[in-house]
């Protein structure tokens, strides 16, 4: 009961609340029974691996590089729990650019419901030289019609 308050009054802080009509969600998750905590929800370890190696994908593809890093990571709210067998997706959207940096929002759902699980207001990766030093990238717009990044789902 306590959780689910907590889930409901933190809903107010979510994504949803904002207009982001370029969120788009590139892959997918089955909750299978290893992933699960105590309470027999998502584990929310498991939720953040999830989400920073989607997040990592998505910056190398804008970035055209494999040498990006995770810099900063925002507040992580958690809306709704997620249970075995469902499936649930991952939504980015970029929000910026800097000179060596790319900026998203993510939001974790679920694919059936559409209910959100978790979002994230900012996740930052920085893109490095072969030294690991910040290497400015050029970048000013998001791809949207690379390939590489793959097609959203729907």
């Amino acid at each position: 009961m306590i959780q689910h308050l907590l889930f409901n009054s933190l809903a107010n802080n979510s994504l949803r609340h904002r207009q982001h009509h370029t969120m788009k969600f590139y892959s997918r998750k089955w909750v299978k029974p290893e992933d699960l905590n105590a309470y027999n929800t998502l584990f929310g370890g498991k939720i953040l691996s999830w989400i920073d190696e989607e997040a990592a994908i998505y910056a190398k593809c804008q970035l055209k590089s494999k040498n990006v890093v995770t810099k900063y990571i925002s507040e992580i709210v958690f809306i709704n729990s997620s249970k075995h067998g469902d499936v649930v997706e991952i939504g980015l959207e970029t929000i910026d650019f800097g000179t060596t940096s790319i900026t998203m929002s993510c939001m974790m759902r679920n694919k059936f419901t559409k209910e959100e699980i978790v979002t994230i207001e900012k996740i930052v990766f920085v893109l490095l030289d072969e030294d690991g030093v910040p290497l400015p990238h050029g970048k000013s717009m998001p791809i949207t019609t690379d390939s590489s990044i793959g097609s959203p789902m729907t």
